[in-house]
Protein backbone atom coordinates (compact mmCIF):
# COMPACT_ATOMS: atom_id res chain seq x y z
CA UNK A 1 0.00 0.00 0.00
CA UNK A 2 1.31 3.04 -0.70
CA UNK A 3 0.19 6.84 0.32
CA UNK A 4 -1.11 9.59 -1.76
CA UNK A 5 1.36 12.49 -1.70
CA UNK A 6 -0.57 16.20 -1.44
CA UNK A 7 -0.53 18.43 -4.25
CA UNK A 8 3.02 20.34 -4.25
CA UNK A 9 2.20 23.79 -2.52
CA UNK A 10 4.27 26.76 -2.46
CA UNK A 11 5.99 27.23 0.47
CA UNK A 12 7.59 30.95 1.53
CA UNK A 13 6.60 34.56 2.84
CA UNK A 14 3.50 35.91 1.01
CA UNK A 15 3.09 39.29 0.05
CA UNK A 16 -0.55 40.65 -0.55
CA UNK A 17 0.51 43.42 -3.58
CA UNK A 18 -1.00 45.06 -6.28
CA UNK A 19 0.63 45.40 -9.82
CA UNK A 20 1.55 48.77 -11.28
CA UNK A 21 4.14 47.20 -14.29
CA UNK A 22 4.63 43.52 -15.31
CA UNK A 23 7.56 43.24 -12.95
CA UNK A 24 6.84 45.68 -10.12
CA UNK A 25 4.17 45.70 -7.58
CA UNK A 26 3.28 47.82 -4.59
CA UNK A 27 1.96 46.92 -0.78
CA UNK A 28 2.22 46.91 2.58
CA UNK A 29 4.40 44.57 5.04
CA UNK A 30 4.47 44.28 8.63
CA UNK A 31 7.95 45.40 10.48
CA UNK A 32 8.52 41.37 11.32
CA UNK A 33 8.13 40.14 7.77
CA UNK A 34 10.22 43.19 6.26
CA UNK A 35 12.85 41.82 8.98
CA UNK A 36 12.55 37.85 8.04
CA UNK A 37 12.43 39.42 4.01
CA UNK A 38 15.41 41.91 4.20
CA UNK A 39 18.11 40.72 6.36
CA UNK A 40 20.40 43.66 8.22
CA UNK A 41 22.73 45.56 6.09
CA UNK A 42 24.88 46.46 8.57
CA UNK A 43 24.90 42.61 10.18
CA UNK A 44 26.14 41.35 6.32
CA UNK A 45 29.23 43.97 6.57
CA UNK A 46 30.55 42.29 9.81
CA UNK A 47 33.19 39.80 7.82
CA UNK A 48 33.54 38.16 11.43
CA UNK A 49 29.82 37.13 11.87
CA UNK A 50 29.68 36.57 8.30
CA UNK A 51 32.41 33.80 8.45
CA UNK A 52 29.83 31.89 10.61
CA UNK A 53 26.97 32.94 9.20
CA UNK A 54 24.17 30.98 7.36
CA UNK A 55 24.95 29.87 2.84
CA UNK A 56 21.86 31.83 2.66
CA UNK A 57 23.40 35.01 4.46
CA UNK A 58 26.47 34.64 3.15
CA UNK A 59 24.49 34.67 -0.42
CA UNK A 60 22.00 37.03 0.32
CA UNK A 61 25.32 39.71 0.83
CA UNK A 62 27.16 39.06 -2.05
CA UNK A 63 24.07 40.25 -3.60
CA UNK A 64 23.42 42.62 -1.94
CA UNK A 65 27.36 43.98 -2.64
CA UNK A 66 26.41 43.98 -6.52
CA UNK A 67 23.57 46.69 -6.23
CA UNK A 68 24.31 48.66 -2.88
CA UNK A 69 26.84 50.84 -1.21
CA UNK A 70 28.79 50.18 2.14
CA UNK A 71 27.55 51.61 5.54
CA UNK A 72 30.23 51.30 7.50
CA UNK A 73 32.11 54.11 7.84
CA UNK A 74 30.14 56.14 5.90
CA UNK A 75 27.66 59.06 6.53
CA UNK A 76 25.05 56.93 5.19
CA UNK A 77 26.02 53.97 8.42
CA UNK A 78 26.09 57.55 10.52
CA UNK A 79 22.45 58.03 10.23
CA UNK A 80 20.81 54.84 11.07
CA UNK A 81 21.17 55.28 14.81
CA UNK A 82 19.67 58.85 14.63
CA UNK A 83 17.12 57.53 11.81
CA UNK A 84 16.16 54.50 14.45
CA UNK A 85 15.23 57.31 17.35
CA UNK A 86 13.29 59.58 14.69
CA UNK A 87 11.33 56.04 13.50
CA UNK A 88 11.05 54.96 17.39
CA UNK A 89 9.38 58.65 18.35
CA UNK A 90 7.11 58.78 15.53
CA UNK A 91 6.20 54.68 16.31
CA UNK A 92 5.60 55.53 19.82
CA UNK A 93 3.19 58.51 19.12
CA UNK A 94 6.29 61.79 19.74
CA UNK A 95 5.48 63.09 16.55
CA UNK A 96 1.63 62.90 16.21
CA UNK A 97 0.69 62.83 12.62
CA UNK A 98 3.75 65.03 11.57
CA UNK A 99 6.45 62.09 10.78
CA UNK A 100 6.97 59.85 7.89
CA UNK A 101 9.33 57.36 6.70
CA UNK A 102 9.27 56.97 2.76
CA UNK A 103 8.29 53.36 0.63
CA UNK A 104 10.90 51.29 0.45
CA UNK A 105 12.43 50.17 -2.71
CA UNK A 106 13.23 46.54 -2.94
CA UNK A 107 14.54 43.93 -5.70
CA UNK A 108 13.95 40.05 -5.79
CA UNK A 109 16.79 38.19 -7.58
CA UNK A 110 14.72 35.93 -9.35
CA UNK A 111 11.02 35.39 -9.98
CA UNK A 112 8.21 35.09 -7.15
CA UNK A 113 7.60 31.42 -6.13
CA UNK A 114 3.98 31.83 -6.85
CA UNK A 115 1.71 34.52 -7.81
CA UNK A 116 -2.29 34.17 -7.07
CA UNK A 117 -5.23 35.23 -9.13
CA UNK A 118 -7.20 38.35 -8.42
CA UNK A 119 -8.07 38.25 -5.08
CA UNK A 120 -10.98 40.85 -6.42
CA UNK A 121 -11.77 40.30 -9.98
CA UNK A 122 -10.64 43.97 -11.39
CA UNK A 123 -9.31 45.31 -8.55
CA UNK A 124 -5.67 43.98 -9.82
CA UNK A 125 -4.48 42.93 -5.74
CA UNK A 126 -3.07 39.14 -5.56
CA UNK A 127 -0.96 37.75 -3.49
CA UNK A 128 2.87 36.57 -4.26
CA UNK A 129 5.23 34.03 -2.55
CA UNK A 130 9.09 34.85 -2.18
CA UNK A 131 10.51 31.51 -1.67
CA UNK A 132 13.00 31.02 1.03
CA UNK A 133 16.42 31.67 0.42
CA UNK A 134 15.44 34.05 -2.32
CA UNK A 135 17.35 36.78 -2.09
CA UNK A 136 15.44 39.91 -1.57
CA UNK A 137 17.95 43.59 -1.11
CA UNK A 138 16.59 47.31 -0.27
CA UNK A 139 18.16 48.74 -3.35
CA UNK A 140 16.50 52.30 -2.26
CA UNK A 141 15.35 52.82 1.74
CA UNK A 142 18.31 50.32 2.95
CA UNK A 143 18.97 53.29 6.08
CA UNK A 144 15.71 52.87 6.96
CA UNK A 145 15.39 48.62 6.85
CA UNK A 146 18.89 49.08 8.71
CA UNK A 147 17.15 51.24 11.23
CA UNK A 148 14.12 48.97 11.54
CA UNK A 149 16.63 45.91 12.64
CA UNK A 150 18.49 48.54 15.23
CA UNK A 151 15.32 48.74 16.68
CA UNK A 152 13.80 45.45 16.47
CA UNK A 153 17.19 44.12 17.57
CA UNK A 154 16.97 46.70 20.86
CA UNK A 155 13.58 48.39 21.31
CA UNK A 156 14.57 49.51 24.80
CA UNK A 157 17.48 51.58 23.96
CA UNK A 158 15.03 53.72 22.05
CA UNK A 159 12.46 53.83 24.36
CA UNK A 160 9.83 51.23 22.71
CA UNK A 161 8.84 47.51 22.76
CA UNK A 162 8.24 44.61 20.84
CA UNK A 163 4.80 44.71 20.58
CA UNK A 164 4.68 48.28 19.60
CA UNK A 165 6.93 47.63 16.76
CA UNK A 166 5.12 44.31 15.77
CA UNK A 167 2.27 45.83 15.09
CA UNK A 168 4.13 48.94 12.22
CA UNK A 169 3.25 48.58 8.53
CA UNK A 170 5.38 49.64 5.86
CA UNK A 171 4.71 50.39 2.61
CA UNK A 172 7.05 49.11 -0.16
CA UNK A 173 7.63 47.88 -3.66
CA UNK A 174 8.96 45.16 -5.11
CA UNK A 175 10.32 44.86 -8.30
CA UNK A 176 11.41 41.09 -9.92
CA UNK A 177 12.83 39.19 -12.57
CA UNK A 178 15.02 42.08 -12.74
CA UNK A 179 18.73 41.43 -13.74
CA UNK A 180 21.41 42.60 -12.08
CA UNK A 181 22.40 45.70 -14.35
CA UNK A 182 19.12 46.72 -14.18
CA UNK A 183 18.72 46.43 -10.37
CA UNK A 184 22.05 49.18 -10.55
CA UNK A 185 19.68 51.19 -12.71
CA UNK A 186 17.51 51.70 -10.47
CA UNK A 187 19.28 52.29 -7.65
CA UNK A 188 21.55 54.97 -9.54
CA UNK A 189 18.20 56.54 -10.98
CA UNK A 190 16.76 56.60 -7.30
CA UNK A 191 19.68 58.33 -5.97
CA UNK A 192 21.21 60.67 -8.54
CA UNK A 193 18.25 61.87 -10.95
CA UNK A 194 15.94 63.07 -8.06
CA UNK A 195 17.15 67.25 -7.31
CA UNK A 196 17.89 66.89 -3.54
CA UNK A 197 16.60 69.45 -1.54
CA UNK A 198 18.89 72.08 -0.18
CA UNK A 199 19.76 71.29 3.88
CA UNK A 200 18.81 75.23 4.65
CA UNK A 201 15.60 74.53 2.61
CA UNK A 202 14.52 71.43 4.48
CA UNK A 203 15.64 73.06 7.67
CA UNK A 204 12.65 75.99 6.89
CA UNK A 205 10.26 73.28 6.45
CA UNK A 206 10.87 71.79 9.52
CA UNK A 207 7.84 72.09 12.03
CA UNK A 208 9.61 70.76 15.43
CA UNK A 209 13.06 73.37 14.63
CA UNK A 210 12.61 75.82 16.93
CA UNK A 211 14.54 78.03 14.15
CA UNK A 212 11.79 77.57 11.95
CA UNK A 213 8.75 77.88 14.89
CA UNK A 214 10.32 81.33 16.24
CA UNK A 215 10.62 82.55 12.22
CA UNK A 216 6.89 81.68 11.58
CA UNK A 217 5.77 83.32 14.57
CA UNK A 218 7.50 86.63 14.11
CA UNK A 219 6.52 86.98 10.29
CA UNK A 220 2.87 86.12 11.72
CA UNK A 221 3.23 88.62 14.84
CA UNK A 222 4.37 91.31 12.78
CA UNK A 223 1.45 93.76 10.88
CA UNK A 224 2.46 95.24 7.73
CA UNK A 225 0.94 97.70 5.46
CA UNK A 226 1.41 96.27 1.64
CA UNK A 227 -0.12 97.51 -1.46
CA UNK A 228 -2.51 99.28 1.03
CA UNK A 229 -3.51 96.62 3.19
CA UNK A 230 -2.27 95.73 6.65
CA UNK A 231 -1.13 92.10 6.25
CA UNK A 232 0.75 89.79 8.15
CA UNK A 233 4.53 90.03 7.38
CA UNK A 234 4.26 86.41 6.91
CA UNK A 235 2.09 87.00 3.04
CA UNK A 236 5.51 88.25 2.38
CA UNK A 237 7.76 85.56 3.01
CA UNK A 238 9.01 82.87 0.53
CA UNK A 239 8.53 79.75 2.60
CA UNK A 240 9.18 77.10 -0.77
CA UNK A 241 12.19 78.83 -2.28
CA UNK A 242 15.99 79.06 -0.88
CA UNK A 243 16.76 82.20 -3.17
CA UNK A 244 14.12 84.87 -4.10
CA UNK A 245 14.11 86.22 -8.08
CA UNK A 246 13.01 89.87 -9.25
CA UNK A 247 9.49 88.48 -10.04
CA UNK A 248 8.67 86.96 -6.70
CA UNK A 249 5.85 88.97 -5.40
CA UNK A 250 7.74 88.00 -1.68
CA UNK A 251 10.43 90.06 0.06
CA UNK A 252 12.22 87.21 2.13
CA UNK A 253 12.90 83.67 2.27
CA UNK A 254 11.98 81.84 5.74
CA UNK A 255 15.40 80.39 5.41
CA UNK A 256 16.80 83.64 5.45
CA UNK A 257 14.20 84.70 8.51
CA UNK A 258 15.60 81.63 10.43
CA UNK A 259 19.38 82.38 10.21
CA UNK A 260 18.25 85.80 11.59
CA UNK A 261 16.65 83.77 14.49
CA UNK A 262 19.62 81.47 14.67
CA UNK A 263 21.76 84.53 15.01
CA UNK A 264 19.98 86.04 17.61
CA UNK A 265 19.76 83.07 19.76
CA UNK A 266 23.48 81.80 19.04
CA UNK A 267 25.55 85.04 17.92
CA UNK A 268 28.33 84.23 15.82
CA UNK A 269 28.16 80.51 16.95
CA UNK A 270 24.79 79.99 15.26
CA UNK A 271 26.34 80.91 11.65
CA UNK A 272 27.94 77.25 12.54
CA UNK A 273 24.19 76.17 13.12
CA UNK A 274 22.14 77.73 10.41
CA UNK A 275 22.00 74.40 8.33
CA UNK A 276 21.31 71.97 11.49
CA UNK A 277 18.05 71.02 13.12
CA UNK A 278 17.88 73.06 16.58
CA UNK A 279 16.05 71.53 19.32
CA UNK A 280 15.35 72.26 22.94
CA UNK A 281 18.90 70.77 23.84
CA UNK A 282 20.27 72.92 21.48
CA UNK A 283 19.65 76.73 23.28
CA UNK A 284 22.23 78.53 25.13
CA UNK A 285 23.17 77.61 28.68
CA UNK A 286 20.81 78.66 30.91
CA UNK A 287 17.97 79.28 28.04
CA UNK A 288 15.21 77.29 28.09
CA UNK A 289 12.31 77.46 24.90
CA UNK A 290 9.51 79.31 26.69
CA UNK A 291 12.27 82.54 27.72
CA UNK A 292 13.79 82.28 24.37
CA UNK A 293 10.64 83.15 22.89
CA UNK A 294 9.26 85.38 25.59
CA UNK A 295 12.60 87.47 24.53
CA UNK A 296 12.89 86.92 21.13
CA UNK A 297 9.82 87.49 20.01
CA UNK A 298 9.09 90.63 21.01
CA UNK A 299 12.55 91.99 19.99
CA UNK A 300 12.68 90.47 16.31
CA UNK A 301 9.48 91.17 15.33
CA UNK A 302 10.59 95.02 16.46
CA UNK A 303 13.75 94.55 14.44
CA UNK A 304 11.30 93.01 11.36
CA UNK A 305 8.71 96.21 12.06
CA UNK A 306 11.39 98.84 11.89
CA UNK A 307 13.72 97.24 8.72
CA UNK A 308 10.35 96.60 6.90
CA UNK A 309 10.56 99.70 4.30
CA UNK A 310 13.64 98.37 3.58
CA UNK A 311 12.09 94.88 2.94
CA UNK A 312 9.65 96.60 0.88
CA UNK A 313 12.19 98.37 -1.17
CA UNK A 314 14.18 95.08 -1.59
CA UNK A 315 17.33 96.30 -0.52
CA UNK A 316 20.13 94.34 0.67
CA UNK A 317 18.49 93.69 3.75
CA UNK A 318 16.47 90.52 2.84
CA UNK A 319 20.20 88.95 2.11
CA UNK A 320 20.80 86.12 4.20
CA UNK A 321 24.25 87.21 5.33
CA UNK A 322 23.22 90.41 5.95
CA UNK A 323 20.26 88.80 8.14
CA UNK A 324 22.83 86.56 10.17
CA UNK A 325 24.84 89.92 10.89
CA UNK A 326 21.86 91.55 12.22
CA UNK A 327 21.19 88.62 14.23
CA UNK A 328 24.56 88.58 15.50
CA UNK A 329 23.95 92.06 17.28
CA UNK A 330 20.18 91.47 18.30
CA UNK A 331 22.39 88.98 20.39
CA UNK A 332 24.25 91.69 22.06
CA UNK A 333 20.65 92.59 23.32
CA UNK A 334 19.43 89.36 24.61
CA UNK A 335 20.66 89.47 27.85
CA UNK A 336 22.40 85.63 27.31
CA UNK A 337 25.45 86.66 25.42
CA UNK A 338 28.86 85.83 27.24
CA UNK A 339 31.04 87.69 25.25
CA UNK A 340 31.19 91.03 23.39
CA UNK A 341 29.27 94.54 24.64
CA UNK A 342 25.79 94.39 25.89
CA UNK A 343 23.40 96.42 23.68
CA UNK A 344 20.13 97.85 25.24
CA UNK A 345 17.43 97.65 22.27
CA UNK A 346 18.29 101.59 21.85
CA UNK A 347 21.43 101.36 21.28
CA UNK A 348 20.59 98.27 18.54
CA UNK A 349 18.21 100.46 16.88
CA UNK A 350 20.81 103.41 16.75
CA UNK A 351 23.23 100.47 14.51
CA UNK A 352 20.47 100.02 12.21
CA UNK A 353 19.49 103.00 11.88
CA UNK A 354 22.14 104.15 10.64
CA UNK A 355 23.11 101.84 7.94
CA UNK A 356 22.50 102.39 4.07
CA UNK A 357 21.03 99.44 3.33
CA UNK A 358 20.33 100.22 -0.32
CA UNK A 359 22.02 97.11 -2.72
CA UNK A 360 24.96 99.29 -3.66
CA UNK A 361 28.31 98.16 -4.60
CA UNK A 362 29.58 101.54 -2.52
CA UNK A 363 27.81 99.76 0.81
CA UNK A 364 28.16 96.23 0.51
CA UNK A 365 30.94 95.31 -1.62
CA UNK A 366 33.61 93.26 0.08
CA UNK A 367 31.23 93.37 3.50
CA UNK A 368 28.19 90.91 2.60
CA UNK A 369 28.24 90.74 -1.27
CA UNK A 370 30.92 91.06 -4.69
CA UNK A 371 30.43 93.37 -7.08
CA UNK A 372 31.28 92.76 -11.22
CA UNK A 373 33.08 95.25 -12.85
CA UNK A 374 29.71 96.86 -13.79
CA UNK A 375 28.80 97.32 -10.32
CA UNK A 376 26.21 94.41 -10.09
CA UNK A 377 26.03 92.65 -6.21
CA UNK A 378 26.22 89.16 -5.47
CA UNK A 379 24.70 88.31 -2.37
CA UNK A 380 25.73 84.50 -3.59
CA UNK A 381 28.45 83.83 -0.52
CA UNK A 382 25.78 83.82 2.07
CA UNK A 383 25.61 83.43 5.91
CA UNK A 384 28.31 81.39 7.07
CA UNK A 385 30.82 82.98 4.59
CA UNK A 386 29.65 86.65 5.29
CA UNK A 387 27.69 86.86 8.59
CA UNK A 388 30.62 87.72 10.63
CA UNK A 389 31.91 90.55 8.43
CA UNK A 390 28.33 92.33 8.77
CA UNK A 391 28.21 91.93 12.15
CA UNK A 392 31.26 93.42 13.09
CA UNK A 393 30.29 96.49 10.42
CA UNK A 394 26.88 96.92 12.08
CA UNK A 395 28.20 96.73 15.77
CA UNK A 396 31.42 98.95 14.97
CA UNK A 397 30.76 101.48 13.01
CA UNK A 398 34.26 103.41 13.39
CA UNK A 399 35.56 100.24 11.87
CA UNK A 400 36.46 100.48 7.67
CA UNK A 401 33.37 98.07 6.94
CA UNK A 402 31.28 100.03 9.58
CA UNK A 403 32.04 103.15 7.79
CA UNK A 404 31.10 101.60 4.19
CA UNK A 405 27.99 100.11 5.04
CA UNK A 406 26.56 103.88 6.96
CA UNK A 407 28.56 105.75 3.56
CA UNK A 408 30.96 107.48 6.02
Amino acid sequence: MTITMPPTTVEGIQLTVTPFRPDAVIGTMGLPTLLQLVPSPKAEEDKRALKYASGALRRHAEVRGLVQRMLKATQKGRNVTSYASYIATGVSGGHGAAWSTPPITLWLDGQPGAVSDELIVGSGIRTITVLPGSPVVAIDGETQVTAWHELYDNPERFGTTYETLSSVRLPFELYFGLGVEDARQIFYDRNVEGVPVAKNLAMSMDQRDIGTQLAHRIAESVKVEHDGKVVPFGKLVQARKRQLTKTDPELVTLSALRVLVITALHGRGGLGLSSATLHAEDLPDGVGGDSAERRLLPLLSAVVSRLYPHFAARTAVSAPAVLAGIGIAVHQATGWATSGQPLSEDDLYALLDSVRWEREATYWDGVAASANAQGTLNFGGGAKDSGGRVADALLYPDSEHGRKIRGW
